[in-house]
Formats: C-alpha cells, sequence, structure tokens
C-alpha cells in the first residue's frame, strides 16, 4: 500500500476520487461536452506514487489541488498530477467504455506532500510550472463543483476511508510531456503559499 505523509506524518489512501470536466475551459480545450451531473473516476492506491514518471509520448500531465480528508472532512490540501494516456482514453471514449485503462494504472496519480487545511477553502489556487514556464494556473472558484459539493455527492454512493484523498479536477493547459522536465506544483490561499511539490520526471 502507497502512503503519503502530511506534516510529514505518514497516512495511506484506500483510493483517490477523482472529479472530471470540473474546469469550463478546460471541458472546451479538449472539446468536451459540460456534464449534466458530476463526473467521478477513481484511482487505486496502486496507482498512487511520488514519483513522477515518463510513460509515453501520448501521456498527458493534468495538475490538480488535492484534498486528503479524515472523518467525512476536508483535513488537508495537497498539488496532484493525474496523468492521463490520452490516446488510450480517446478511443475508450469513443466506444462508450470506461476510463480505468487509461486513467487507473500503475503511477498515474502523483501526489506530493499534504498540509493540514482548516481555512477558506474557496481561497484556494494553484499554479503549475514545466522547466520555469507558468503552464497551468486554477483556483476553486472556477470550479464548476466547489469541495463542499464534491464531498455530499461523493458520500450519496460512496464511503471515505480516513486518508482518501480528492482530486478536484484540472483547468486548461494540458499536455504531454518529456523525460527529464522539471514540474513544480505549488497552492496558495489567496497569496500565502501552503505547499509546494517538486518533481523531476524520471
Amino acid at each position: 500500500m502507497t502512503t503519503l505523509t502530511c506534516n510529514h506524518n505518514p497516512f495511506t489512501p484506500s483510493k483517490v476520487v477523482c472529479i472530471g470536466r470540473n474546469y469550463v475551459a478546460h471541458i472546451h480545450e479538449l472539446g468536451n461536452e459540460i456534464p449534466q451531473s458530476m463526473v467521478v473516476f477513481n484511482k487505486p492506491n496502486s496507482a498512487i506514487t511520488d514519483t513522477l514518471r515518463w510513460f509515453s509520448p501520448e501521456t498527458r500531465f493534468e495538475g490538480e489541488i488535492c484534498f486528503m480528508i479524515r472523518s467525512g472532512a476536508i483535513a488537508a490540501v495537497g498539488f496532484g498530477l493525474d496523468l492521463t494516456h490520452a490516446d488510450i482514453q480517446n478511443g475508450l471514449k469513443a466506444k462508450g467504455l470506461p476510463w480505468e485503462r487509461a486513467k487507473a494504472f500503475d503511477g498515474s496519480a502523483v501526489l506530493g506532500a499534504f498540509v493540514p487545511f482548516s481555512g477558506d477553502i474557496s481561497t484556494l489556487r494553484f499554479e503549475l510550472h514545466i522547466d520555469g514556464v507558468l503552464r497551468q494556473e486554477a483556483s476553486v472558484d472556477l470550479m464548476i463543483y466547489k469541495p463542499d459539493v464534491m464531498l455530499r455527492e461523493i458520500e450519496s454512493f460512496m464511503r471515505f476511508e480516513d486518508g482518501d484523498v480528492i482530486m478536484s479536477g484540472t483547468p486548461k493547459g494540458v499536455d504531454t510531456y518529456a523525460k527529464g522536465a522539471h514540474f513544480e506544483g505549488s497552492v496558495y490561499a489567496q497569496e500565502t503559499l501552503l505547499v509546494c511539490t517538486q518533481w523531476n520526471v524520471c
């Protein structure tokens, strides 16, 4: 079982619950339709890693604000990358098939450190720099489904275990990436830096 850290204390998510199509600009970027209800899919514990690997020329990064859940509430915040085999996903979508092969493969949930957070969630935002260039940025106020709505909707059909993680969706700017690239993902509350994680693609 893969473990993560929150203030250097280890925790083990049983799963990562991902929210798809949660930013309008990203929906338009990929030519998708705005969903009538929240899009939810899971990544198993085996998908979780703290190492960013290169898989194929068609593998895409998607930066996201991530929330760790404890006692049914958001307890901590971090930054993560939802990796996607874009070519496989496009083929599955065209046939109306599930996305697991494209989204839930081992190493597809790249997560950094988490920090406790009990402040105003509406102030959260993130930035993703790759090789020093800003590639993605977004804030909670741009989300179609806000964190409290995510919690209620997920809990209507699925139980959270303590330590489970929600990946809250990605904004526009997703792309493929190269071996050796340097990623830096940061989460802020307004202008206050909460947590920053760096990876070198191996």
